[in-house]
């Protein structure tokens, strides 16, 4: 749905998208670019995704940055913001999308040690990492920084197929608004929550192509579940100066499916 239309909302800025090489991470990238920003390009294992997100961003007139980390080791995230900055020279914008909803888990009977170990450690421990490592260089810079967590609405409702990424989602919130006390007012931290959104990855699954997907667009309000691309712009919305008297925040994306609020 972003065209060329979009207001020009990262003229001469850097953004960072973790996760960058596939779905919503390369939207979100490819967004910040059309909106004027120089774009950082994260990943762990899909180079070639990266890559092609890169040759997005440079098509459109703006500079790509490919970095490679595990965002579950500190000494790598502490390597790929050295090498960031070097890029750089400034980082206004950091975008962690990074996270594991243990898709091929169907059952809460499926659970395994080694996938709660997993997804608390991309999912929580790496966002916190990312989110500490970002934030405390953005504080030394003039002008301080923005970053955007990608949350859930997992929140709102639980997951009875996977609890350990229902808990991980709760603990991105927890961090988040911890990290908004400690950077203020220089750098605003927020999370974004979107609903289902169709990539790849989610219309692949047996139990999306098998009605799950339908039985959703049902029980949304706004009739239907969106690509990535259609969200992009509302989550890089929190790191916008209109969104300048935001910190700690939740803002939710997910066409009304679980209107929660005060």
């Amino acid at each position: 749905m972003a065209n060329s239309t979009n207001s020009q909302r990262f003229t001469d800025k850097t953004v960072l998208v973790t996760g960058a090489g596939t779905g919503f991470g390369a939207e979100i990238a490819v967004r910040a670019a059309q909106e004027g920003a120089d774009v950082a390009i994260h990943y762990r294992s899909s180079r070639a995704g990266a890559e092609a997100t890169a040759e997005r961003v440079t098509a459109l007139g703006r500079k790509a940055f490919v970095v490679q980390a595990d965002i579950a080791e500190h000494d790598q995230i502490r390597r790929m913001a050295d090498e960031v900055w070097s890029a750089f020279g400034r980082l206004d914008v950091a975008v962690n999308n990074v996270g594991d909803v243990a898709r091929e888990q169907m059952s809460w009977r499926d659970l395994t040690e080694e996938s709660v170990d997993h997804v608390l450690a991309v999912d929580i421990k790496g966002t916190l990492l990312c989110t500490h490592e970002f934030g405390a260089r953005m504080l030394e810079q003039e002008g301080g920084g923005a970053i955007v967590n990608i949350g859930s609405t997992v929140v709102a409702r639980g997951s009875a197929r996977a609890p350990q990424y229902a808990a991980a989602k709760y603990g991105i919130i927890g961090l988040t608004k911890s990290y908004a006390h400690a950077f203020a007012p220089a750098v605003r931290v927020n999370v974004f929550a979107p609903g289902f959104i169709e990539t790849t990855a989610t219309l692949g699954r047996e139990d999306w192509r098998n009605g799950r997907g339908e039985q959703l667009r049902k029980a949304t309000p706004m009739g239907r579940i969106p690509g990535p691309e259609e969200l992009a712009g509302a989550a890089l919305f929190l790191a916008t100066e209109d969104a300048h008297h935001i910190t700690g925040g939740f803002l939710i994306a997910d066409g009304g499916y679980n209107m929660i609020g005060a």
